[in-house]
């Protein structure tokens, strides 16, 4: 996967928690928690359901537990996308 393509899904996934949790896009970095920028569980989830239909992936409850932030989000849909 090319650096672009990296890029383009983190400005995804980025532009998805700004409209989610309505922060800061400033705020919102790969190493940045999903509980540092105010999401609860119910906010974990609709992230997930908003990254599954950008995508046109399916996360498993197993995978989904395992996102705390952007950086293991955007891995794990490169990995889903191979």
């Amino acid at each position: 996967m090319s650096s672009t393509q990296s890029s383009s899904i983190f400005e995804r996934v980025q532009n998805i928690v700004v409209k989610q949790l309505g922060v800061d896009i400033k705020q919102v970095t790969k190493k940045a928690s999903f509980v540092d920028l105010g999401a609860d569980s119910l906010d974990t989830v609709e992230l997930v359901m908003a990254i599954e239909d950008e995508f046109s992936i399916d996360i498993s409850e197993e995978d989904a537990q395992k996102i705390r932030n952007l950086d293991e989000a955007i891995n794990l849909i490169k990995a889903k996308m191979i």
